[in-house]
C-alpha cells in the first residue's frame, strides 16, 4: 500500500462479525467526506458485504474504490481491499460460523498490513468471542491476539474518553481467577505501559495515575482481603522508585462516584467490570478501546456486535467515529514526541521562550 504519497495516515478497518453492526458502523462513519481530510481509509472486507449493508442504509450516500492490490490505494476516497472472493451468506443478527470465520479473515489481512508498516493505524469492528475460536485463532479478543502478532511482552487494554482513561490489569478473565493475576510484576508492567502511553500517545508529561484496590473498601487495611497491603501497595512503592507518579489503592465504588477519576490522567483497574462499568456509564457512548504497548496504533469502539439491532440501520456510530479520531490523534502524538526527541533543542527553545515571555510580563507588571 505504498502507492499513497499523501502525508495523511493510512488507516485500516477490519469489518468484524459480518452479521453484527460493524460494517454498518464503518459505512456510516466513512460516509462523512470530511474524514478524508485527515486520513486515507482502507476497509478490509468484501464487495458483497459492503454493498449488502449499504443497501440497508438508503439515506446514506457512500462510495468506495475497490483495490485489487496494495499499490492501488487512492488518497482521495474510501478504499476497499477484498479479503475473500467466496459467496458468503450474510444473516444479520445471527451467530454463525461464517460470521466469525470471515471476521478473522478481515482481521488477519489487516493486521498483517499493520505489522508490515503498510498501515499507520487500525480500527477493529466488534467480533464475537465464541464464533471466532478455531485452531488458528485461540484468543479471547483483539488485545491478546495483537500482543501475539506483534510479539510484545505485554499490552494494556486502555479505555479512552474525553473525561477519563481507564486501563485494566486483567481483561477477559473469570472473576474467581482475577486474584491470581494481581501480582507485583503484573501491576508494575501495566503501570509502566500506562505511564509510557500517557506520555507518548497523549502528550502528557509526568502523568498522574490512580490505582484501584481489588477488594471492597480497598481491603480496609487487611480486614477485607490482604492483596492491597501485601501486593498492591508494595508495587506502588516500587513504581514510584521507577519515576511513575502513582497513587492508591483507592476503593473503586467511592472513587468514580465522587468524580475522583477526573483528578488523574489515568486509572488502573484490577479487573474488567471494575473498570468498564463506570467507564461505559460515564463515557456517554463515545468511549474508545485502545491497545497500548504496540508499535502500531489500534483502536476500536467500546461495545460489541449488537446482534439484536444488526441490519436494522439504527446502530449508533458515535464510539466508532471517535475511534477513528483517537487513532489519528495518537498517530500524530507519536510523531510529535518522536520529533521532539529527534530535535531536543526545538523543545528546549520553546520552553526558554515561554520563560522569557513570563519574565518579561512579570517585569512589566512590576
Amino acid at each position: 500500500m505504498s502507492g499513497v504519497s499523501d502525508p495523511k495516515p493510512l488507516i485500516g478497518f477490519s469489518c468484524g462479525d459480518i452479521n453484527g453492526i460493524g460494517t454498518e458502523l464503518i459505512i456510516k462513519t466513512l460516509s462523512d467526506p470530511r474524514l478524508l481530510e485527515f486520513c486515507t481509509p482502507v476497509i478490509f472486507a468484501n464487495n458483497k458485504l459492503i454493498n449488502f449493508y449499504r443497501k440497508s442504509l438508503p439515506d446514506i450516500s457512500f462510495s468506495f474504490s475497490a483495490a485489487k492490490d496494495s499499490s492501488r490505494i487512492s488518497a482521495k476516497q474510501v478504499n476497499l481491499y477484498n479479503c475473500w472472493e467466496d459467496d458468503v451468506a450474510i444473516t444479520p443478527g445471527q451467530l454463525t460460523d461464517d460470521g466469525g470465520r470471515y471476521a478473522i479473515a478481515s482481521l488477519t489481512v489487516a493486521t498483517e498490513a499493520l505489522k508490515a508498516g503498510k498501515l499507520e493505524g487500525l480500527i477493529t469492528a466488534p467480533i464475537h468471542k465464541k464464533n471466532v475460536q478455531s485452531e488458528t485463532f485461540n484468543f479471547t479478543g483483539h488485545t491478546p491476539f495483537l500482543k501475539h502478532v506483534f510479539e510484545v511482552n505485554d499490552v494494556l487494554m486502555f479505555m479512552i474518553a474525553q473525561n477519563m482513561r481507564v486501563g485494566l490489569l486483567t481483561e477477559h478473565v473469570p472473576l474467581h481467577e482475577v486474584s491470581q493475576y494481581v501480582t507485583k510484576e503484573n501491576i508494575l508492567s501495566k503501570l509502566q505501559l500506562m505511564n509510557q502511553s500517557l506520555n507518548k500517545d497523549f502528550g502528557i508529561n509526568k502523568p498522574k495515575i490512580a490505582v484501584l484496590g481489588l477488594n471492597p473498601h480497598a481491603g480496609d487495611e487487611g480486614l477485607v482481603g490482604k492483596e492491597e497491603e501485601e501486593i498492591i501497595k508494595p508495587a506502588l512503592r516500587d513504581a514510584r522508585q521507577m519515576d511513575i507518579f502513582c497513587f492508591g489503592p483507592y476503593s473503586a465504588d467511592a472513587f468514580f462516584a465522587r468524580g475522583e477519576h477526573e483528578k488523574f490522567d489515568g486509572v488502573l483497574a484490577m479487573y474488567h467490570d471494575q473498570g468498564l462499568i463506570p467507564f461505559k456509564s460515564l463515557a456517554h457512548g463515545e468511549g474508545v478501546n485502545f491497545t497500548a504497548g504496540l508499535p502500531a496504533v489500534r483502536t476500536s469502539p467500546d461495545h460489541g456486535t449488537a446482534f439484536d439491532i444488526a441490519g436494522k440501520g439504527i446502530a449508533d456510530e458515535s464510539s466508532f467515529r471517535e475511534s477513528v479520531y483517537k487513532c489519528i490523534d495518537i498517530i500524530n502524538s507519536r510523531k510529535e514526541v518522536a520529533d521532539q526527541y529527534k530535535n531536543p533543542l526545538k523543545k528546549m527553545s520553546a520552553a526558554v521562550l515561554r520563560n522569557a515571555v513570563d519574565e518579561k510580563i512579570a517585569l512589566d507588571e512590576n
